[in-house]
């Protein structure tokens, strides 16, 4: 391929879409390919310092009610933002335009159809999400983070590469870490983290299971937990009066390393989540979000829980009480975590961002051909 050649990613303004989008740049960039990012006009809240050549932002909506009126106002967003991304693509003409999911990526996605430029739809869940079944007949080919994707039906399925879902080249040197098992009377690394929809559902419900817990086994645990910072202090507090050694933040910047120096994750079920647990070769206690659409976290965590990688417990069933007899029970039984650490870096694909990157720059010479 040529080094003039440009790629177009698109991706909200979310980790699930932001991260695997990091990824596929980073692995184009490394093939000397100039790439480009249409996001929303969120932008990057993540300050991940996108590897992009320029980041163009145009407006976008997620339908947020059945009403006339709200359906209204998220098709004019839409079309809004068409129109600005078909003057972007017509000054900068790449090669392909990769899109993440999402209503965001609607525009970008839209507007390269409209000019004739060939088009690739990453799904990172085990789900195909609303917004992109209404784009999967309109793109030219489709890439998959699972090997079952429901949704996907059978004249799509055509266009579909079973890929993996990217990790950042930050989650590749973790993974190089191997798990540590716990000794039996050793420390044991817990990592509790939900993003910005599960931060307080754990802030709620991780101190006061832990703090159930026997004191010999609160005695050994080092918790890392990321919190919102309303909630940082009463966390803080809790942990202290357990006993129990804590480190509480809303973010970490280093958190694939944490992950990779952990015994055992408690997190929700994202995609980005399940795909950094596998390929770093992590155990993980997954919690799906609850009333999510379509429950894309409920099958993550299942799919997870089916490779022997981790358990799914969903939030109604997880009282305090459950929380501190699971915990108790994975403490006093090591090398399950390390069977549960070693089937889930089995189910990892570290290779899915140089199968996405060739996959779309297949779609590329297919269209320019």
């Amino acid at each position: 391929m040529s080094e003039t050649l440009s790629v177009m990613l698109a991706a909200g303004g979310t980790g699930g879409h932001l991260f695997p989008a990091f990824a596929l740049a980073e692995e184009l960039q490394r093939r000397g390919i100039a790439v480009d990012l249409i996001t929303d006009m969120r932008g990057d809240r993540y300050g991940s310092g996108f590897p992009a050549r320029k980041v163009y932002q145009v407006p976008a909506a997620t339908l947020a009610g059945k009403s006339p009126i709200a359906a209204t106002k998220t098709a004019f967003a839409l079309a809004r933002g068409t129109q600005a991304a078909h003057k972007i693509l017509g000054a900068v003409r790449p090669a392909v335009v990769v899109g993440f999911g999402g209503y965001p990526t609607f525009p970008p996605l839209m507007a390269a159809r409209l000019r004739g430029i060939p088009t690739v739809l990453h799904e990172q869940n085990a789900v195909l999400g609303r917004a992109n079944r209404m784009l999967a007949k309109r793109v030219t080919g489709i890439a998959t983070s699972f090997d079952r994707v429901k949704y996907l039906d059978t004249a799509l399925e055509a266009k579909a590469t079973f890929t993996g879902n990217p990790v950042r080249q930050v989650v590749i040197d973790a993974a190089r870490q191997p798990y540590d098992t716990p000794a039996h009377d050793g420390a044991v690394r817990l990592l509790v983290f939900g993003g910005s929809q599960g931060a307080r559902y754990f802030s709620d419900s991780v101190p006061p299971a832990l703090a159930q817990l026997p004191a010999e086994i609160k005695g050994r645990l080092q918790v890392t937990q990321q919190a919102r910072e309303e909630d940082i202090e009463r966390v803080r507090a809790a942990y202290a009066a357990s006993g129990i050694a804590a480190d509480v933040a809303t973010f970490f910047k280093d958190l694939p390393a944490r992950m990779a120096a952990a015994h055992l994750v408690i997190g929700r079920a994202g995609a980005s989540t399940v795909a950094e647990l596998t390929v770093i070769g992590r155990p993980g206690l997954l919690v799906p979000l609850p009333h999510a659409l379509d429950n894309d976290q409920l099958n993550n965590a299942r799919r997870l829980a089916e490779s022997g990688g981790g358990w799914c417990i969903e939030q109604k069933d997880l009282s305090p009480a459950r929380l501190a007899s699971e915990i108790e029970r994975l403490v006093a039984a090591p090398q399950a975590l390390a069977a549960a650490a070693e089937a889930a870096k089995r189910a990892g694909r570290p290779d899915a961002v140089v199968r996405l990157a060739d996959f779309a720059l297949q779609m590329a010479v297919h269209g320019r051909g």
